[in-house]
């Protein structure tokens, strides 16, 4: 696992959270945003990067309502805000 995501892990097991789900497909989004950049006509990884991006945004909008705590956690350890 990455260290970030072991940060942020509740226990040693967990792969299904939210907060892990958040930070898998931060890093997936970070995967395809640098192939895209390469690879311009890549119209495939295109789709499944705004996927990801979808998916990751219904899950922080989740935590946000549900476990702000959490939520503000996630946003910090991820520098996603600026």
């Amino acid at each position: 696992m990455n260290k970030k995501i072991q940060e942020i892990a509740m226990h040693d097991k967990d792969t299904g959270s939210s907060e892990i789900q958040i930070a898998l497909l931060t890093e997936k989004i970070e995967t395809l945003s640098k192939h895209i950049k390469q690879f311009k006509k890549d119209k495939h990884s295109s789709i499944g990067l705004l996927r990801a991006v979808n998916r990751r945004k219904k899950l922080l909008e989740y935590l946000k309502n549900n476990k702000i705590d959490s939520y503000k956690n996630i946003i910090t350890k991820l520098d996603l805000r600026k």
